[in-house]
């Protein structure tokens, strides 16, 4: 999924409940951020305006997931209690859990000290991945040759 949307300028859009799938549009740029201006100014976005969200279970610190957020994806993220993001392959906002019923819950949200990446802390209902299993990350460790401190 390497697919980048292209960043199109839009005016900041209301946070709506309907599912993802009919709220589908680019990227906002910054300066039509529904973000408080503060906080829009400390993201540090990339060239599609798109900052990395990791995703973590709030009482076992267990990572889920890597989604990805513009402004107004966080926004609906920190103002409705569900998790939004932006969808890089379809370009399109989509609400964790409106297809699957595997939800997450907001717990809280902070941003990382660089501002480009946001730690999202849910109660994840079902599985996180796609794939169907707990986390995206199940099954899928790689060889390394472990280091060790001192």
């Amino acid at each position: 999924m390497s697919e980048q949307p292209t960043p199109v300028p839009t005016a900041g859009t209301a946070v709506s409940q309907a599912p993802a799938s009919s709220a589908g549009s680019a990227p906002a740029e910054p300066s039509a951020s529904p973000l408080p201006e503060e906080l829009a100014a400390a993201l540090k976005r990339d060239a599609a305006g798109l900052v990395a969200a990791v995703v973590q279970q709030y009482d076992t610190n267990e990572v889920l997931m890597l989604g990805w957020m513009d402004d107004e994806a966080l926004h609906r993220t920190m103002t409705t209690g569900r998790v939004t993001f932006y969808s890089r392959s379809r370009q399109e906002y989509w609400r964790k859990g409106d297809t699957s019923g595997h939800v997450q819950w907001v717990k809280s949200v902070a941003m990382d000290c660089d501002g480009d990446a946001l730690l999202v802390r849910v109660d994840q209902v079902g599985a996180a991945c796609h794939t169907g299993t707990r986390t995206c990350f199940d099954g899928r460790a790689l060889d390394v040759v472990a280091g060790q401190a001192g």
